[in-house]
């Protein structure tokens, strides 16, 4: 095992510390252009790695990339958990079947026949490779579901399978490798297998994510949580329900993903922060994870280019969308809706992370899986990356309503305490409304009685809805009149509009 040096800890510290800034200052680069940002932390990885100043000396039995990588594929299946909107769920259980079974069980069983047939590839070998290689990318697909030109069917659906296909391919992977080894059916522990997995890991994270809302809800009605260290408290439910799990035997990544779904399920009230954050930081380590890979490791793909291989990474490329037309057949989706959720199903991190955790088990022929994996995944983040750039460049535009008088008292509107006010006016002079870089201070909360009192006094008002993307795609009710600002560009969005300074400004974001 690898040593972790002083000057090995200063590098991994200096490495994460570049990985925040950069994609600080290309976040806003990345949501213009639609380049995939996963290349550019891969081409970071090539530039402080091997091929480059040599700053990184990752391989697969660097200390640094299991702790990294096991982490990654927790907060992975938590977030895609927590995120769940179970009523949503429940009200497109026939979709989230489609995408599912016939989408995504049935694309793993493809891609492991493939491998089987061109690769020579044993049939636990292939099961592995094509569960690891039905999996989509979250980095990827969450930027795509961001953008506001996405039509809601094709997130909706997407949404649905990031969150639930992992937890379906993760035991496909796990029960395979108990047959890697060359292990017989009769000398695998079928009962012991079955209680570690699908008993002690799920129940001690369901056991933990009741026992966080609860400690949670019951601080937070006596004596109150900080918002920022509410946000923190979701990744101490990721990490100790894997803790739990791995202290019983269990799987630890089963667990992550039971703690957020039971969270979800309990339907209790979370601050976006509490999402938010957990998403972030998940992002943040699996592009970390990427520079890693990028290093050296992925670039292992490109050893093994043969015909055969190269056949096996087009023929993957092609078999998500024909599973997936055929899984659609007979949805009320339209045909642009089908054509872009068959096409974004993008290979990256979670195939990688899926795939190593043979590797980590030191379990044979399990470092030509991940050869294999990297070959998919370099031309996924060429073919799907690439084409997140020319797929509806547009914007869902927000329709002004520029008569606030009109609003009625009785609108439905959220808590009081969700409201502030934000009183503007000219600034040095200038054309009386907002400008780009214009930032609003002074704010102050109004309840909804004082915002009633003031409309029916004559004074002009303006009701700006700034919820979160996920917030008000969830909420069918909407404050009558109010204008859709979306909260990551609100000034740029209100200059579009040409909003006007010289009213009062009501935002409301619960």
């Amino acid at each position: 095992m690898e040593t972790f040096s002083a000057e090995a800890f200063s590098t991994i510290l200096a490495v994460v510390g570049a990985v925040i800034i950069v994609a600080a200052l290309i976040s806003g680069l990345v949501e213009r252009t639609n380049f995939p940002q996963v290349a550019i932390f891969l081409a970071l990885g090539a530039i402080l790695g091997a091929p480059g100043l040599g700053l990184l000396n990752i391989n697969l039995e660097s200390p640094v990339l299991r702790v990294v990588a096991t982490l990654s594929l927790a907060l992975v299946l938590f977030t895609d958990a927590v995120g769940l909107n179970v009523r949503e769920v429940r009200q497109h259980g026939i979709l989230a079947l489609r995408v599912l079974g016939p989408g995504t069980i049935l694309s793993a069983a493809l891609v492991a026949l493939a491998g089987w047939w061109l690769l020579g590839l044993s049939l636990p070998a292939a099961i592995i490779l094509g569960a690891a290689l039905a999996s989509t990318d979250p980095v990827l697909l969450r930027g795509f579901l961001r953008r506001r030109d996405v039509p809601p069917a094709t997130r909706q659906a997407l949404r649905l399978e990031s969150g639930l296909n992992d937890v379906v391919l993760l035991p496909v992977v796990l029960v395979a490798m108990q047959f890697l080894g060359g292990a017989s059916s009769q000398e695998t522990d079928w009962g012991r297998m079955i209680l570690n997995l699908f008993v002690l890991g799920p129940g001690a994270g369901i056991a933990i994510g009741l026992l966080a809302v609860a400690t949670l809800d019951m601080v937070r009605r006596r004596v109150g949580v900080r918002r920022d260290y509410e946000s923190l408290y979701s990744l101490g439910v990721a990490f100790a329900a894997f803790a739990a799990a791995e202290a019983l035997h269990g799987s630890g990544f089963l667990a992550a993903f039971a703690a957020g779904l039971t969270i979800a399920a309990l339907d209790v009230e979370l601050c976006d922060c509490f999402l938010e954050y957990g998403e972030t930081t998940a992002e943040m380590a699996l592009l970390f994870t990427f520079v890693l890979f990028g290093s050296s490791l992925i670039w292992d793909g490109l050893a093994v280019l043969t015909m055969a291989s190269l056949a096996f990474a087009v023929l993957v490329m092609l078999i998500r969308p024909l599973t997936f037309v055929v899984a659609l057949v007979g949805s009320r989706l339209t045909r642009r809706d089908r054509a872009l959720i068959s096409w974004f199903g993008p290979r990256g991190l979670s195939s990688l992370l899926l795939v190593l955790l043979p590797v980590f088990a030191g379990l044979p022929g399990s470092e030509m899986l991940f050869a294999l994996c990297c070959l998919v995944v370099l031309l996924s983040v060429v073919l799907h990356g690439g084409s997140l750039m020319f797929v509806g460049k547009g914007r869902r535009e927000t329709q002004p309503q520029l008569a606030p008088a009109t609003i009625e008292a009785a609108a439905p509107m959220p808590a009081p305490e969700a409201i502030r006010f934000f009183p503007t006016g000219t600034r040095n002079g200038s054309e009386d409304r907002l400008d780009v870089g214009d930032t609003i201070s002074g704010s102050e909360r109004i309840t909804i009685g004082e915002l009633q009192q003031r409309l029916q006094q004559g004074e002009r008002v303006l009701v700006l809805d700034v919820r979160t993307e996920r917030t008000y795609d969830e909420d069918n009710l909407n404050a009558t009149g109010a204008i859709r600002l979306h909260p990551d560009d609100a000034v740029r969005e209100a200059v579009r509009l040409r909003l006007p300074r010289d009213v009062l400004m009501v935002a409301f974001c619960a």
